[in-house]
């Protein structure tokens, strides 16, 4: 039993130093999937802080885990939506950083982002459209939607 408390305390010390550091061997780690943020980065989004902190992560679907439960990761010291500066996503038609509020997320395609199945932000309704014709998708949401809908959303993305 203690043998198992001590691995337990290890692994929270090294999860809390990567979220810290936010890096591995030089490489960028998103704090939610523990994965280098560079995969893809094509899925990439980022949350600017009101202390001027930029947290990168490897998919929206990280972006929103955090955005939810940021009590879930207190070495950002995040207490209230005033604490969220900027939200940024990548159009996946374009590659440009868009402002995650007024993105369109693409739900239930066939692309898979870094992590599975993942909400594909696109900025315009002409990108939704070149889009869902190449890889499909059952509905399009937009950022107060998927507020709406929580964090269960996030949490059925992530189901096997």
């Amino acid at each position: 039993m203690r043998a198992r408390a001590l691995v337990l305390f290890y692994i929270a010390v090294s999860v809390t130093a990567l979220s810290l550091f936010g890096q591995i061997n030089g490489k960028n780690i998103d704090p939610v999937y523990m994965i280098d943020v560079n995969k893809d980065k094509r899925f990439n989004a980022k949350i600017e802080l009101s202390d001027g902190e930029k947290i990168l992560f490897c998919c929206p679907k990280a972006m929103f885990d955090l955005y939810f439960r940021p009590m879930d990761y207190p070495e950002y010291k995040i207490k209230s939506e005033n604490d969220f500066k900027k939200l940024m996503v990548k159009d996946f038609i374009s590659g440009e950083w868009i402002d995650a509020k007024k993105a369109f997320y693409v739900f239930g395609s066939r692309l898979l982002g870094p992590k599975g199945d993942d909400l594909i932000p696109l900025g315009s309704k002409k990108n939704v459209a070149l889009f869902k014709n190449r890889y499909g998708g059952s509905r399009v949401l937009t950022f107060d939607e998927i507020v709406k809908k929580g964090y269960g959303l996030i949490k059925y993305l992530d189901m096997p």
